[in-house]
């Protein structure tokens, strides 16, 4: 007996099966292509900020966060408020 040749209906969903895991794999490679063609993020810059002290509660803290007020740096408004210690 002579075997029958397999339907086309056989092949339709293998067929489509592989054209989608060609096309995810095609795009897997070009995202990893793109990443490796991105520039190294901006170093940041590490130069290192002036410190200040609280005039209330001697607190340490980086100049530009600090409240500047007559004279004296803060830590917060709070201690703005209750001034010099």
């Amino acid at each position: 007996m002579l075997a029958q040749p397999a339907s086309g209906e056989d092949f339709v969903p293998k067929i489509i099966l592989l054209i989608v895991i060609v096309f995810v794999a095609v795009m897997v490679l070009r995202a990893y292509k793109r990443s490796l063609n991105k520039p190294a993020a901006p170093a940041r810059d590490s130069k290192p900020e002036d410190m200040v002290k609280c005039a209330h509660c001697g607190v340490n803290l980086p100049r530009s966060e600090a409240i500047y007020s007559g004279g004296v740096f803060f830590c917060t408004p709070e201690h703005q408020k209750l001034g010099k210690k």
